[in-house]
């Protein structure tokens, strides 16, 4: 029997309307709860605070260490040789003191005390040296006076640098040494006075 058009509740007419504008059902349509995609196959941001804090500083404790480390060998390169203290300048052991007018002598004060190196530098001048330089050292706590000098053939010289300012003590060391050239170089401490 044919069944006419039309016919049947308005809420069956609305449910075979609600059929017919929807496709099946079909297995994409069931997605699984466990499944970690947010929008289009994203998986949510996993906070990593702590890890991330951990490498930073990991990195940074290197990073200090390393420039701590660099430092040193530079420090150690720029400051020259150690330097080789002899006894005094009266030792017996190596060349005897000597004047050495063709040396070039530098006269560094360093002290707080004004014109020592002047003073210095006068005196040795009425010994025959030659005083190519006076200045203020870079630090002015030095305790003890001390004669620098570059290689093993100016020890000689350095003695008897010394002894004309009567300083006791002799080292040698390039750190003083100025465009490769050796020279005698005089630091003046607290020990040393300009009326010796």
């Amino acid at each position: 029997m044919p069944v006419a058009i039309g016919t049947g509740s308005r809420a069956d007419r609305k449910t075979m309307a609600d059929r017919a504008a929807r496709p099946p059902r079909d297995r994409f349509d069931d997605v699984p709860a466990d499944l970690a995609r947010v929008g289009a196959h994203r998986a949510p941001v996993r906070r990593r605070g702590w890890v991330t804090f951990a490498w930073a500083a990991l990195a940074t404790g290197l990073l200090v260490g390393v420039g701590v480390l660099g430092l040193g060998v530079i420090e150690q390169r720029v400051g020259g040789t150690a330097a080789t203290e002899t006894a005094g300048t009266g030792a017996s052991s190596g060349p005897a003191a000597t004047v050495d007018p063709q040396a070039q002598v530098a006269v560094l004060n360093a002290t707080t005390t004004t014109g020592l190196a002047k003073a210095a530098s006068t005196t040795l001048e009425a010994d025959d040296w030659t005083v190519a330089s006076t200045a203020n050292a870079d630090v002015q706590d030095v305790k003890t006076s001390t004669v620098y000098y570059g290689s093993d053939g100016q020890l000689g010289a350095a003695k008897g640098l010394a002894k004309s300012l009567g300083i006791t003590r002799t080292a040698k060391s390039d750190r003083y040494d100025v465009g490769g050239r050796s020279r005698l170089t005089v630091v003046l401490g607290a020990d040393w006075s300009a009326s010796r």
